[in-house]
């Protein structure tokens, strides 16, 4: 099986298993060996799931501002955890392809294959939702039939993007392209970074 195919396995079975109380609060109960790169991918995908749905619950014009001030809170923390988890799939990769000696005219990706494979997660989300949006039985026609066109457009993306990111692995492996990590430098979380935290660390 492809990398991709494996990934996309494993976040339609994360985005099945967290619908089944579809709750942001129910716990992760990861069915793949620990530290393993399917435990990655499927903890990848569960953290993006429960983000998804915070970010339709903040987005209710009737929320509680207190309830809205802790849920985006919970969405800064989630970004990072995302993040990190990014991170952590390069790291396979680079550890994988750790002794693969480029070509003298290999090129550089615009991405590293950890945030393409973040952007398949994301893709994975898109599909689900959508296709119950085009199943809605409380929806009119039109409306199921517009998301029906979406979610075709979607699914010719999932193969395009997983095609490309099997490409991109190839190329990796063969030496025509490299890779190059950047650590993410967020700055909005770090108390020493964020003007607005290390000012208020400052005043206190």
């Amino acid at each position: 099986m492809t990398f991709t195919g494996l990934s996309n396995n494993i976040f339609e079975k994360a985005i099945n298993d967290y619908h089944i109380h579809d709750d942001v609060d129910s716990p992760i109960h990861n069915p793949y060996q620990e530290k393993s790169i399917e435990y990655y991918l499927y903890l990848k995908n569960w953290i993006d799931t429960v983000q998804w749905h915070l970010e339709d619950i903040i987005r209710d014009p009737e929320i509680n501002p207190e309830t809205g001030i802790k849920i985006k809170r919970r969405i800064d923390k989630s970004n990072q955890e995302r993040t990190d988890l990014v991170e952590l799939i390069d790291s396979y990769f680079l550890e994988k392809y750790k002794d693969t000696i480029a070509n003298t005219d290999a090129k550089i990706n615009t991405e590293s294959p950890a945030w393409a494979i973040d952007r398949l997660s994301i893709l994975n989300l898109k599909i689900y939702h959508m296709k119950q949006e085009s199943e809605r039985t409380d929806a009119t026609t039109e409306h199921r039939a517009q998301a029906l066109k979406k979610l075709e457009v979607l699914l010719i993306q999932q193969k395009d993007l997983s095609q490309a990111i099997e490409e991109l692995l190839d190329d990796i492996g063969a030496g025509r392209k490299y890779m190059k990590v950047y650590k993410q430098m967020k700055m909005y979380n770090d108390p020493a970074l964020n003007p607005v935290l290390y000012g208020k660390t400052q005043t206190d």
